[in-house]
């Protein structure tokens, strides 16, 4: 009824009621003509209504629902429809309205997926991401730029940049990149927690259709890992120049000598001739281990796995490593389980042994002790060596497996160590997929653990 009667039909029809009872009481004073009269007029006025309740029913009443609906899809809601049975305009009208709402409702559904997949995609990238506006002000960070400087996503958006970030590499960046409209590069670094962290960040202004600056885009990579390769290649390029320059000096100086006349002395000639060929052992020896670590790093290197019983690589290796054991008064026992077997590459694995040996004779005074312990669990087999030599500060275990550095540098080259046994066990035992562990105190000898998955 409160649809029916709407304000303006309603006072049209009470207006016409008004003018009819008028009109019937002024005929009821008048003959009998006026009175049919009257009847007639009531009769019409009856059609009438009848004619404009029709009209607003099929027509106004339609149009009421599709505005209604309008009002609903402007303000989002895109599951409006309109329901009502017409025909003619009206139907089209109302079809196409719904249609319009369907196709509204679908692009909100693919504008909502392919938002969810870019946020996905932004909180994902391994680079930090800030958007900016042509103002300064941050509207979006991902979650790499939040590991890389902390706080949460509100700490930031809403905020200008300078506010909150105080870094003025970040400040000299956006200021070029919005001065020059052009993409600009810089570097620092930032201290994360305890880490010290090499920062790259790229400053790349944003245009519109028009070409009008309306904001920028920061892109900050994490490039320590890259600083950390470039100094350990500078590092390697050092060492092996100078692991090399040593010998080569060396055998080079005595060679002189011996040319000069020191050859007419018989026992001269002899020491001489002793050194020279220490050296070049030394020096073969450190190019082999270069090469073993060269093709261990590969990407196409692959194992020559078999069975391999560790009773009989033990049986091997032991008269190896004896004579030199026996040359320093150290003991040297080993202790394998029964049946002890994986499947691994043999003259790896053998490697490791001998490698594990020798770096703790070399590192054990004279009447010490060095064991080698072979273990097994269901899944994996412990290879142990301990010794009780001179024992490792805590600060330098971590660099051990790392070429070249020595915990004792004058004692390792008088025992013609490369430097590099200790960075082939690692790669070894990693190309394996096992992993290698010390324990160690100075002065309290070392033990060092394989563990290779069976």
């Amino acid at each position: 009824m409160k649809v029916i009667f709407s304000r303006p039909l309603f006072a049209y029809i009470m207006g016409l009621l008004i003018l009819v009872f008028v009109s019937g009481a002024i005929l009821s004073q008048l003959t009998n003509e006026y009175i049919i009269l009257g009847s007639i007029l009531t009769v019409e006025y009856i059609i009438l209504l009848l004619i404009m309740l029709h009209v607003y029913d099929k027509y106004m009443k339609p149009i009421k629902k599709a505005s209604n609906t309008i009002d609903e899809l402007v303000k989002g809601n895109y599951r409006a429809r309109i329901h009502h049975t017409s025909s003619g305009s009206v139907a089209e009208l109302s079809n196409k309205i719904n249609i319009l709402a369907r196709n509204l409702s679908e692009f909100a559904i693919q504008e909502q997926m392919q938002e969810k997949q870019l946020s996905t995609v932004i909180d994902n990238t391994q680079s930090g991401l800030v958007l900016l506006d042509e103002k300064g002000y941050i509207h979006l960070v991902n979650r790499k730029f939040i590991s890389m400087f902390g706080g949460v996503p509100h700490d930031y958006n809403g905020f200008l940049y300078y506010e909150v970030l105080d870094n003025e590499k970040i400040h000299q960046t956006v200021q070029q990149t919005f001065l020059y409209e052009k993409n600009v590069k810089e570097s620092f670094t930032q201290i994360i927690e305890v880490d010290k962290k090499y920062i790259e960040i790229v400053g790349a202004p944003i245009f519109n259709e028009r070409n009008m600056l309306k904001g920028a885009v920061l892109v900050l990579y994490d490039i320590t890992h890259l600083k950390k390769l470039e100094l350990m290649r500078k590092d390697f390029v050092a060492n092996v120049s100078h692991e090399l320059k040593t010998p080569i000096t060396s055998i080079k100086g005595f060679a002189e000598t011996l040319l000069d006349g020191a050859m007419n002395d018989s026992e001269t000639l002899k020491n001489f001739l002793t050194i020279i060929n220490d050296e070049s052992t030394r020096l073969q020896g450190l190019i082999e281990d270069l090469l073993t670590l060269s093709r261990l790093e590969k990407d196409e290197f692959k194992l020559v796995r078999s069975t391999l019983n560790m009773n009989d690589l033990v049986d091997e290796v032991l008269p190896i490593i004896r004579q030199s054991a026996e040359q320093k008064g150290i003991s040297l026992t080993a202790e394998v389980g029964e049946s002890i077997s994986l499947q691994a590459d043999k003259e790896r694995v053998k490697q490791v042994v001998i490698n594990l040996l020798t770096n703790a004779i070399s590192y054990t005074s004279e009447d010490g002790e060095v064991k080698l312990t072979v273990t097994d669990t269901e899944d994996e087999v412990q290879i142990q060596v301990s010794d009780t030599g001179i024992g490792i500060d805590q600060e330098a275990i971590p660099r051990l497996f790392e070429r070249f550095y020595r915990v004792d540098k004058a004692r390792s080259r008088n025992t013609g160590g490369t430097g590099l046994g200790l960075a082939i066990v690692k790669h070894i035992v990693e190309v394996h997929e096992g992993k290698v562990s010390v324990d160690s105190e100075p002065n309290n000898g070392s033990t060092f653990r394989v563990y290779l998955p069976k």
